[in-house]
């Protein structure tokens, strides 16, 4: 039996125990009751506030409800705003040829931000494409550790290597999204890890710093960071679901 290469990132000093604390606040998120009749009505509002985040830890912040009004047509935003509602596409794609799946995010996240000639193209770099070869390897092998380790390695690595031109932190954290919905632990996108990168940017930036030095302390830290993320997310989650219930 091949040895998961994620297995030893459990070994971290308190990692296991983030792993499940996360998974439960998940699982707790995903018993709400708005999403028994207003499943759908739920996914796009948290498609919508992930967006919103993820634009803003490109730098563009906009109001949400300017957003959700039309007003908004910066281009970084529009980009985020066509790759939230393109994931559950992806879903089936993104396990079994990664790099395609990763081109296409790029598409949608840069268009009218990078000239067209540089759309779906990764760098022109022999260590970015060694890189992003190692990386489509470990997604589309096989796994005996929880989902959310895979997403924020997938996720911290894509935010350093930076492998395409424009808002590459986009990419990044679609990507992670999609490890997530792909393997099941979030199949309809619900739980908007994003919010929680936005709630805690001075740590998701630090934490990323931390991730590119590739010791365990680094590697810890980022880890750390992204469960705390997912459980943001997760508790965000509850909240859309309460403003929704609330409105009916």
């Amino acid at each position: 039996m091949t040895t998961d290469p994620l297995a030893p990132l459990l070994a971290l000093a308190d990692i296991a125990p983030a792993v499940e604390r996360a998974r439960e606040r998940v699982d707790q998120a995903m018993r709400h009751r708005a999403l028994r009749r207003h499943g759908g009505q739920v996914a796009a509002e948290v498609g919508l506030r992930s967006a919103v985040a993820s634009a803003a830890l490109e730098g563009y912040d906009h109001e949400r409800e300017a957003v959700r009004a039309g007003t908004v047509t910066e281009p970084v935003l529009q980009g985020a705003l066509r790759v939230a509602g393109a994931l559950p596409g992806l879903t089936e794609l993104w396990p079994k040829a990664p790099r395609q799946a990763l081109a296409r995010l790029h598409v949608l996240a840069a268009r009218d931000v990078v000239a067209e000639a540089e759309l779906g193209r990764p760098v022109a770099d022999p260590v970015v494409a060694a890189r992003l070869d190692g990386l489509a390897g470990l997604v589309a092998g096989g796994m005996t550790v929880s989902p959310l380790l895979l997403a924020a390695v997938v996720h911290g690595e894509l935010l350093n290597l930076r492998p395409f031109a424009g808002p590459s932190g986009v990419v990044a954290r679609a990507a992670a999204r999609l490890v997530l919905m792909s393997r099941g632990f979030d199949p309809r996108g619900l739980v908007a890890v994003d919010v929680g990168h936005r709630e805690r940017q001075p740590e998701y930036v630090g934490a990323a710093g931390a991730f590119a030095t590739g010791t365990p302390d680094g590697l810890r830290s980022w880890l750390r960071h992204y469960l705390s993320a997912v459980e943001v997310g997760a508790d965000q989650l509850t909240v859309v679901g309460d403003e929704i219930i609330a409105a009916a």
